[in-house]
């Protein structure tokens, strides 16, 4: 039943992760003059134009799991590389993005919880999915910043024209899946150092918005 609650409270952090991450690309893609995103409609925030159903079964079932990824032209970007950097950035930065919102809005519940405008049961709902969904929007916006083949930072790598990138990309592309299973089993405690400091950041950010809204 833990299992079951747990995978129901993730849902909605998990979509609007995934969601926020795909369109960012797609914007950000858009207003650099590729066209690509907007004839496919990914230019929207509608979870639907986004999310894969079999992928996000597996981030809430294996805790690992992808949306559909943005199909992007670099060809169409006045400055190929810079641009192309831009977009790959987008994502991850939208997830901390998203998940700093999260937590400016976050002493709005607490008051609501405080005041008994909310039910009990209610609070400790919404209260344990605001915080699944800030944490998965800092953990995607990391995971993704790592430099593997389908993740934004091998595309950050190779448009910062990294030395050495070319000559290890065939190595990386030979070996994507052991390394992404190696990455599953032991980038967890690695993934957490980061994530936990971040975390920590916009909880403070947040109990510093209740001190202030308590005293008005």
């Amino acid at each position: 039943m833990d299992f079951i609650q747990k995978i129901l409270i993730s849902i909605p952090g998990i979509i609007i992760a995934l969601t926020v991450h795909e369109y960012a690309h797609a914007l950000v893609a858009d207003k650099l003059g590729d066209k690509t995103p907007r004839f496919q409609g990914r230019l929207t925030l509608n979870p639907g134009a986004h999310i894969d159903p079999f992928g996000l079964i597996c981030f809430l079932v294996l805790g690992i799991g992808w949306a559909k990824p943005v199909q992007v032209n670099p060809n169409a970007f006045k400055d190929y590389y810079k641009d192309d950097l831009k977009v790959s950035l987008a994502g991850p930065l939208s997830n901390f993005l998203v998940a700093l919102i999260l937590g400016i809005i976050y002493p709005i519940l607490l008051i609501l919880g405080l005041k008994g405008l909310l039910t009990g049961g209610l609070f400790v709902v919404l209260n344990k999915m605001f915080m699944s969904a800030i944490s998965l929007n800092i953990i995607l916006g990391i995971f993704n910043l790592l430099p593997l083949p389908g993740l934004d930072g091998f595309s950050i790598l190779r448009d910062l024209k990294i030395k050495g990138f070319y000559e290890i990309q065939e190595k990386l592309y030979r070996y994507q899946f052991v390394i992404l299973i190696a990455v599953i089993v032991f980038a967890g405690p690695i993934i957490s150092i980061p994530t936990n400091f971040i975390f920590n950041i916009i909880l403070n950010i947040s109990s510093t918005i209740l001190k202030l809204l308590l005293m008005i």
